[in-house]
């Protein structure tokens, strides 16, 4: 055959594979569109196998996600550590690797070789130049992969790669909300004493914090409310926070103080979620609920509002975020809570701005909270500091009111 009807050949395979991403894998989830490109793929190379391994990055292991002709792959959860093997080695190269053969000597994995595969070629799948993964086909005849093959394989896989995280990234923003949603309280408590209100607004970027609030009351009479913020984006951040919300559920349920709850969840953050960050504010009012005691690990300062009297932001010592490796006490702060007032905990996307001091936000704040129903603080601030403009950032604000005598 001609370099010519090579090439002519080679176009139209790969308008082939451009015609099916572009146009009928839009409704597929992550995994059936691996295994629909991986068919397309297996015609497009003339292979017997081809298999998708994405990376994990936390392990520093590639994944099997999805297979053809080696499905054994995934089905078993092939793990391989990069810079190891055939497909180790393609991740930590970023290069192509073509194998001519196929034995312990020269792969890791001993499915390759059991089963009957006598040639590879694999290519890292690359995103905006980091490896997201590795794409790999393999012949069980004769046939002998060549450069030629292993450029055309490239090609593929940077439409495999692009479609792939496209579509991760859907996915997992779509699990993080609804998680995320899950974990909010699905109703606020009733105490004749104390009255409250929440708001959760998401974030009109593609990022998913962490941000949640909480608020429950425990068989002792106390009432806890708990602002938190974990550090990250994504699905990885939301499923933090609901540990963290039930860790500081469990700690607040042996009636410890609200600094020691922030202490022994830290110290279980730092040991369990080595690379995590999360700023909290915890608020416990036992009754006669006439005051208030306050923990803060790095978090936005509470407001609090009492009547006739201007709001302002509660003093505390400054004190840093789970997970920072602070290994001292942590201490709490008691403040008055005459009837009528108001405490208000949120989170840093309502009062941040880009370009601007975020003092200038909690000033903004400060003058916009009042001594008025929790619902009526709520409703004003998000109009105040939100509007009809998207935030940023997930925002997150829970207030506590002291009913009027």
């Amino acid at each position: 055959m001609s370099d010519v009807s090579q090439a002519t050949e080679a176009e139209e395979r790969l308008q082939e594979l451009r015609a099916v991403t572009d146009a009928t894998l839009g409704h597929l989830d992550v995994d059936d569109l691996l295994a629909e490109l991986l068919d397309r793929v297996l015609a497009i190379l003339e292979a017997d196998t081809a298999a998708v391994l994405l990376l994990d990055e936390r392990a520093g292991e590639l994944v099997a996600r999805a297979a053809r002709g080696i499905e054994e792959e995934v089905r078993q959860g092939v793990r391989i550590p990069v810079g190891r093997g055939f497909a180790g080695r393609v991740a930590a190269t970023k290069e192509p690797v073509i194998l001519e053969r196929v034995d312990s000597s020269t792969v890791s994995n001993p499915i390759l070789w059991e089963s009957g595969i006598q040639a590879m070629a694999g290519v890292p799948l690359l995103v905006g130049g980091q490896v997201i993964g590795v794409l790999h086909v393999g012949t069980l005849g004769t046939r002998k992969f060549t450069p030629q093959d292993a450029e055309l394989l490239q090609v593929v896989a940077d439409r495999v790669a692009g479609a792939a995280q496209a579509r991760e990234l859907e996915v997992e923003r779509a699990a993080a909300r609804a998680l995320q949603r899950s974990l909010l309280p699905s109703a606020l408590p009733t105490l004749p004493e104390l009255s409250f209100a929440a708001r959760y607004l998401p974030a009109g970027g593609a990022a998913l914090g962490g941000d949640w609030y909480d608020v429950f009351v425990l068989p002792s009479g106390d009432a806890w409310v708990v602002s938190g913020d974990v550090g990250g984006h994504g699905f990885r951040a939301s499923v933090v926070m609901g540990r963290l919300r039930s860790t500081i559920r469990a700690y607040a349920l042996e009636d410890r103080s609200p600094n020691e709850v922030l202490e022994l969840a830290d110290r279980k953050l730092q040991h369990f979620e080595p690379n995590e960050i999360a700023t909290v504010a915890c608020a416990m009012l036992a009754p006669p609920f006439n005051e208030v005691q306050l923990a803060s690990a790095g978090h936005p300062p509470a407001v609090l509002a009492r009547p006739d009297d201007a709001a302002a932001l509660v003093e505390m010592t400054p004190e840093p975020p789970l997970g920072a490796g602070w290994t001292l006490e942590r201490t709490s702060t008691i403040v008055p809570l005459p009837p009528g007032a108001v405490l208000l905990l949120y989170t840093d996307g309502l009062v941040e701005r880009r370009g601007e001091s975020v003092d200038v936000g909690f000033e903004r704040l400060r003058r916009t909270v009042k001594a008025e129903s929790p619902n009526v603080v709520c409703r004003t601030v998000l109009e105040q500091l939100v509007g009809s403009s998207t935030p940023q950032d997930d925002v997150a604000l829970i207030a506590v009111g002291r009913r009027p005598d």
